[in-house]
């Protein structure tokens, strides 16, 4: 299975919703590495690492996010997968 890495901005109702909490279970669920934090302008910036298939379960999950989040945009950029990430963690 071939492991990628991908950083996620999540811009829309992110912050103060359980965003990156709600993020972290369902990373360590598809057993995915990496960190989520909140960013200054309001959206919320996550670095994954991890088996490409369940990378994009991740990438789906957050275009919809936890209940009482609405999300308006994700932007994906896929950055050379280093390995060095070996759990998933909230970053504040």
């Amino acid at each position: 299975m071939e492991n990628v890495s991908v950083k996620l901005v999540i811009h829309g109702r992110v912050q103060g919703v359980w965003f990156r909490e709600s993020t972290r279970k369902q990373a360590v669920e598809l057993g995915v590495s990496g960190w989520v934090k909140n960013r200054v302008d309001g959206s919320v910036e996550a670095l994954i690492e991890g088996p490409k298939d369940s990378i994009k379960k991740l990438i789906d999950w957050c275009h919809k996010g936890p209940p009482y989040a609405k999300v308006d945009q994700v932007d994906e950029i896929w950055v050379d997968w280093k390995g060095e990430l070996d759990s998933f963690k909230v970053v504040f």
